[in-house]
């Protein structure tokens, strides 16, 4: 089911299957700037990626020497969400742990989605609660799509010298680094630059970055380990992709808690995790 949310400049839509924005459209001008979802091309427009991002090492992790078995991008965004508040310019959705998830995730927890719309806008968080009895561990990530062309520019607040990393076609990270920016601000949508999958960056300096082209959107991800920079090769969107965690290499990990990039805590702790997208034209 869809829930709609509005202010004076825009209007937002989330669907409460995986707390996925649906539609994010300007009142002034009816653009719409979420990828709708052509499913012969990629079906998601924005998945939670929770509890983890990507790819695991033969789908499979462990915990406490216990093996357990997890989908690519973890579990939640194919998941209800239940509805907890959904008025004027905000709405909240909350997943909690299950029979079902405690299979694949032994760990007792919750995730809330909140959407605020505030000006021109929208402001998403998620917060992860630790219900358990014992420390969690966990990684957690956006994958916000947004409508743009090829020839459009991805400009990041200030110059970057940074590689990328990439994954094969196992879509586990190669060992190989692959230089991408050289004190350079502005990566180029091109129709080849996704053929190898994901850009997967570490240590931006940045904290925001733009899409510019026919549409415009200032796009703030904070304090985050990694940014991924996705779309299926030509195709008429690419999403942007805070995470709080990343893909499996080839290298095996005895245990989830010394998974790179992953996060933990303790029983009760909460961590909230904010981005925001602001409409420029």
């Amino acid at each position: 089911m869809f829930y709609k949310i509005e202010n004076e400049y825009l209007t937002c839509e989330i669907n409460d299957f995986g707390a996925e924005l649906h539609s994010l459209k300007s009142k002034e001008n009816g653009k719409e700037y979420v990828w709708y979802g052509k499913t012969e091309i990629w079906y998601g427009q924005a998945p939670i990626l929770f509890p983890v991002i990507g790819q695991l090492n033969g789908d499979r992790y462990f915990y406490n020497g216990k093996e357990y078995s997890m989908p690519k991008h973890g579990l939640v965004r194919k998941m209800n969400f239940d509805l907890v508040e959904c008025e004027g310019n905000k709405a909240v959705f909350s997943r909690k742990s299950t029979a079902e998830t405690l299979e694949k995730y032994p760990f007792e927890f919750e995730l809330l989605a909140t959407f605020v719309l505030e000006g021109k806008t929208l402001k998403n968080t998620l917060t992860v609660i630790n219900k358990d009895s014992k420390k969690m561990y966990y990684s957690i990530g956006a994958h916000p799509g947004f409508n743009c062309k090829v020839g459009d520019v991805i400009e990041f607040e200030q110059p970057e010298t940074v590689c990328t990393e990439r994954i094969d076609h196992t879509n586990l990270l190669m060992p190989e680094k692959f230089p991408l920016l050289n004190n350079e601000k502005q990566i180029t949508i091109t129709k080849e630059i996704f053929e190898p999958d994901a850009l997967i960056i570490s240590g931006l300096k940045s904290k925001t970055l733009t899409l510019k082209g026919e549409n415009e959107i200032k796009f703030t991800f904070g304090d985050v380990p990694v940014l991924g920079i996705w779309a299926k090769p030509g195709a008429p969107y690419v999403c942007i992709e805070p995470w709080h965690g990343i893909n499996d290499c080839h290298d095996v990990v005895d245990d989830i808690s010394k998974k790179r990039e992953i996060c933990s805590l303790e029983p009760g702790e909460k961590f909230d995790f904010p981005w925001s997208a602001e409409i420029i034209k």
